[in-house]
């Protein structure tokens, strides 16, 4: 306890209350007060002085570390961004690279098949000299001009036809062993129907553009060429071959196919006895006369006449052929149908494949045969 605190306390004790002595004990215990909240104000002052210190170099640490991580985060993305433009870059180099690529396919494609077109004709040229012979007149050589078009075309075609076709077989015949539904075999077999229908529209515009090109089957194999009749197979003879490879058929089909089998013979032998008759008019029309260059000859006119029913005769051959194969899809069943078809087409290419095995035969062969 102070000095003044004891005499204040003292006074009290005696009982005696100076104000004013009070009130300048109070004076100087403020003031004494006063100094020592001075001392600790700046006291104070200083802890918050260095605290602040403390705190903004704190937080300029805090801002150069968020400064730098802000930086490592920009260099990142800018790296992804890197990599992502090259990856980008690398995937157009490839996309231009296959697109070169098809560019040069499809021109040498397109080559191929102008140099094919050339061949043919040339091949139709040599034809144009064995069917229509030289110097008959300007007109005649338009029409030369006109066939030579046309049968070039029905040969690209047909041979466009003929890889169609070995496709759907393949397909077909791979259809037939996985065991697919009925709903999708059918539609594989009604699209080999309708190919077959594309076949015979195509011969009856090469029948108009020169009718003994068709006639002849030079478009066909020399085994086709066999067994040709009309500008193409016969109805009743595929059947005799095919229909027993379609087992086991029912009784009402057996029927019905052995009905089918009769009717084209009665048309094949209508069309035949038909084409006899047109053969002898023929030659009843040329045969009189006498050809000279340059000159009209009546019988020439006739002649002309009679070959277009000679067209007529190769579209209502092609007709039964094809009402033939409406025929028996009507009498199958889809597999059945399936396989008829199938076994249709590998006879064919069993024909042409044996062609070539005769044109290619050993020559001691040919020379053995020549000798018997």
């Amino acid at each position: 306890m102070d000095a003044t605190s004891s005499q204040f306390v003292s006074s009290r004790r005696m009982g005696v209350y100076d104000p004013i002595h009070q009130i300048s004990m109070w004076e100087e215990t403020f003031k004494s007060n006063d100094t020592n909240n001075l001392t600790v104000s700046t006291s104070i002052i200083g802890e918050v002085e260095m605290k602040l210190d403390n705190q903004v170099h704190v937080q300029s640490e805090d801002a150069s570390h968020g400064i730098f991580g802000t930086s490592v985060k920009y260099d990142q993305d800018a790296n992804r961004l890197t990599d992502k433009t090259q990856r980008r870059l690398a995937q157009n180099r490839e996309a231009a690279r296959k697109s070169r690529l098809r560019k040069k396919a499809y021109v040498q494609q397109l080559e191929s098949c102008r140099l094919k077109l050339v061949q043919l004709e040339q091949e139709a040229t040599k034809l144009q000299g064995l069917y229509i012979g030289d110097g008959l007149g300007s007109n005649n050589l338009g029409f030369a001009g006109s066939v030579n078009s046309g049968i070039t075309l029905f040969k690209m075609e047909y041979g466009n036809w003929l890889e169609e076709q070995n496709r759907q077989i393949l397909e077909l015949r791979t259809a037939l062993s996985s065991h697919i539904g009925d709903i999708q075999l059918g539609t594989l077999v009604q699209g080999i129907m309708n190919h077959y229908t594309k076949l015979f529209s195509m011969k009856s515009a090469a029948a108009k553009a020169d009718v003994f090109y068709v006639m002849s089957g030079m478009w066909k194999t020399t085994a086709e060429r066999f067994f040709l009749w009309i500008g193409g197979f016969r109805p009743s003879e595929l059947l005799k071959v095919l229909v027993p490879l379609s087992e086991p058929l029912t009784e009402q089909q057996r029927f019905d196919a052995y009905g089918l089998e009769k009717s084209c013979q009665q048309a094949e032998d209508a069309l035949s006895q038909g084409m006899e008759k047109l053969q002898q008019m023929l030659a009843d029309s040329v045969g009189p006369g006498q050809l000279v260059e340059g000159t009209h000859i009546p019988q020439m006119d006739t002649a002309m006449e009679r070959l277009e029913a000679l067209v007529s005769f190769v579209n209502q051959a092609d007709h039964l052929r094809q009402e033939t194969l409406r025929q028996m899809y009507r009498i199958l069943t889809t597999r059945q149908t399936g396989r008829f078809l199938l076994d249709l087409g590998e006879y064919f290419q069993r024909l042409r494949a044996l062609s070539k095995l005769w044109a290619n035969r050993p020559q001691e062969l040919t020379k053995s045969v020549i000798k018997h």
